[in-house]
């Protein structure tokens, strides 16, 4: 039986009858409806439909998928009232509050408050994403990221830890947790991705992860990080489809490999260890059903109901409504979820949503007046720009070069890298054009390097578009022309390659540092930390750990000597490698 009295519930005499009570006025469908919590894909409010939805899945969480504040805020609280028993509603908010509505703010990510002094910007990213996630009613965020940065190669990973090492990571996990509990002492946290990201390469959503670590290593790692947390009082945790073989050869000793499966359908690494050894009484929850770490790994009928059996909570996300909850049940009448499996379960959802005071409906949804208070205010942008300043950060400066003055060296060349596009309907990229005003507003002249998509789209599909990437000009010409190089990059990726790097717009391009030698040249990255790797005959490079106009703005003012550089880079942004240093 769960101990609701004990950390990290804490509920008193009157809490404890309301969850007995609620559980015991449940249909078996509400039971098996209350282990989900759902996606809500498409942004919008139609409350017919989610009144419909809600009486066939009975769910017991909402997960939504953007929106504007007022169409989240109206689709939550119509999610609350047709709701018979309380929703958890969550939320992805690695880096402010702009993980849950399209107006909340960014405050840093999280790689950037890790290099930072102290742990003041992780503070703000909590307290932002409270306050702002709280007043469009959510009650649940998926955050902080507890996994620990080891691999560089490891891009679904980097700009989402706090560091290289379990003491980091632990400091400023913490220190989120303390900011949303500032904004919002009724907001649950969860630590993210049990067992442990970062230490290979590979992106679960593609395929299986798997943390190679010993079990010592373990221990001294993503172990301390979440003995520590739990000890606080962290209330749930998400299971990544992260394999863990050390682990699962200790506490199943003869496992054979084809048996080791990830932690979210390992009951050796969730019973045993996370329930058992480490003493977790707080929820379980799968991380995404979809992804292939999951997906590849096992029958969807086997997976639904297996995640539960082995410790899990509640599972996150359905392929198929009607499909999912018939495989839970059918896993229910099968003995593959148990009458106890299923009681633990359930009190400790309903468990949390007494922890948060869920039952209160001033609680449960908030004063409509809380938008205008939080969302975007100048309070918050004040903690934006106080990220960049501690935070970005001067990986080198082996050329001397810094600082820079405009008035010496005025005529700028801007090679701006971009992701590649998803879509037809591309547009042109308008972080470049923040780049490009506030270069000039620190007084360059600045001229663009052609892109290739940017020549697509402007002028349609032609030869000539590939032919003017490769116009490179003499030698002559470009350095009588230019006093600097600006190589700006600003790459992201997310579920389609395990490893995201520089990519150029097309073969052959202009853009590739050819004028490293040339004329000085300085890189700033907008995102990932470790470019390096693909640029590392540059011998300035600056991170600047956000592509909004106040990051862009502070790292230009620094490298033209308006501020000093106060960030701190760890070694994994030479990526392994000697002449990533020179």
């Amino acid at each position: 039986m769960v101990d609701l009295k004990a950390k990290p519930f804490y509920l008193d005499d009157a809490q404890i009858a309301w969850v007995e009570e609620t559980i015991a006025g449940m249909t078996l469908d509400e039971k098996f409806g209350q282990l989900f919590v759902l996606l809500k894909a498409v942004p919008g409010v139609d409350e017919d439909k989610i009144k419909a939805s809600l009486e066939q899945s009975r769910q017991g969480g909402l997960r939504w998928q953007g929106g504007d504040k007022e169409s989240v805020y109206l689709q939550n609280i119509t999610y609350q009232k047709h709701s018979r028993i309380p929703l958890l509603i969550a939320a992805n908010c690695d880096d402010g509050g702009n993980g849950c509505l399209s107006e909340g703010t960014f405050v840093a990510t999280a790689a950037e408050a890790g290099a930072s002094q102290g742990t003041d910007t992780a503070y703000h990213i909590g307290l932002v994403a409270g306050r702002e996630a709280s007043a469009i009613g959510c009650n649940w965020v998926f955050n902080p990221v507890a996994d620990i940065y080891m691999n560089w190669r490891n891009t679904i990973v980097n700009t989402r830890s706090f560091g290289d090492n379990a003491d980091t990571v632990i400091a400023n996990t913490r220190a989120y947790i303390k900011g949303i509990k500032d904004a919002n002492p009724n907001m649950s946290c969860t630590a993210k991705h049990f067992p442990g990201d970062g230490v290979e390469e590979l992106d679960q959503h593609l395929a299986l992860g798997v943390n190679t670590l010993s079990a010592d290593e373990w221990e001294e790692s993503f172990g301390k990080v979440y003995r520590t947390l739990i000890e606080d009082g962290l209330e749930s945790i998400m299971v990544g489809h992260i394999a863990q073989p050390a682990l699962s050869r200790k506490f199943r000793p003869g496992i054979q490999d084809g048996d080791i499966m990830p932690a979210t359908l390992a009951p050796e690494l969730l019973t045993d260890l996370l329930r058992g050894q480490m003493g977790f009484n707080g929820l379980l929850i799968t991380d995404a059903s979809h992804m292939i770490g999951m997906a590849a790994m096992s029958r969807r009928e086997d997976a639904v109901p297996g995640a539960i059996a082995a410790g899990c909570d509640m599972f996150l996300f359905a392929n198929d409504v009607e499909e999912d909850l018939s495989f839970m049940k059918a896993g229910y009448e099968k003995g593959i979820i148990t009458e106890e499996r299923l009681s633990d379960a359930l009190h400790r959802i309903l468990g949390m949503k007494a922890h948060l005071h869920l039952y209160d409906e001033h609680v449960r949804i908030p004063d409509h007046g809380l938008i205008g208070k939080w969302v975007g205010c100048k309070e918050h942008a004040s903690y934006t720009e106080q990220a960049a300043d501690e935070c970005i950060t001067l990986v080198k400066d082996t050329q001397k070069l810094l600082p820079l003055n405009p008035k010496e060296k005025k005529r700028a060349f801007l090679v701006y890298v971009q992701s590649t596009p998803a879509s037809k309907g591309y547009k042109g990229d308008p972080v470049k054009q923040v780049v490009i005003e506030e270069l000039e507003r620190a007084g360059f002249v600045v001229d663009v390097c052609p892109n290739y998509h940017d020549l697509e789209a402007e002028n349609g599909v032609s030869p000539m578009n590939f032919l003017k990437m490769l116009n490179h000009g003499t030698r002559k010409q470009f350095t009588g022309s230019y006093d600097v190089v600006f190589l700006v990059i600003n790459i992201k990726g997310y579920a389609q390659e395990n490893e995201v790097r520089v990519r150029w717009s097309c073969n052959h391009s202009s853009e590739m540092p050819w004028y490293n030698r040339e004329v000085p040249t300085i890189g700033i990255s907008l995102n990932y930390t470790n470019h390096l790797i693909d640029v590392p005959q540059l011998k300035t490079f600056v991170n600047a750990y956000g592509s909004d106009r106040m990051h862009i703005r502070a790292a230009i003012g620094k490298i033209c000597g308006q501020s000093e550089f106060k960030g701190r880079a760890n070694d994994t942004v030479f990526c392994g490698r000697w002449d990533t240093r020179l």
